[in-house]
């Protein structure tokens, strides 16, 4: 299922801007969010990069206070978003508007309303 229809108005094509938008998680996504006028599949990977960037922060910080179970938690939960980043890298450019559960559909309605 492809969304990609063409060029964002960063010049870039969807699907790259659409990528670029999880390489740093929380900034990139933040600044595609800011830039971004037209694209509204750009505008919700821009949004679910910035949420999955604030649930991993949020739950390493959680973890990180809870003695030994949480510091385990911690060591399994890097291995498992970086494997999820790669693969919503791997989905927006293939152009495909790849939904996380919760925050895929947040980050959809969002992205919808949002007018900068």
């Amino acid at each position: 299922m492809s969304e990609v229809k063409g060029k964002s108005s960063t010049g870039m094509d969807e699907n790259v801007a659409a990528l670029v938008t999880y390489v740093f998680g929380l900034v990139t996504g933040i600044i595609f969010l800011v830039i971004e006028k037209e694209s509204k599949f750009v505008r919700f990977h821009a949004f679910q990069s910035i949420l999955i960037s604030a649930v991993y922060i949020i739950l390493n910080m959680v973890l990180g206070f809870l003695p030994i179970i949480g510091w385990l938690l911690t060591l399994l939960l890097a291995p498992i978003f970086f494997i999820l980043w790669l693969f919503l890298l791997y989905q927006a450019y293939q152009g495909n508007l790849f939904k996380l559960p919760v925050i895929g559909d947040f980050a959809e309605e969002q992205a919808n309303k949002f007018q900068p």
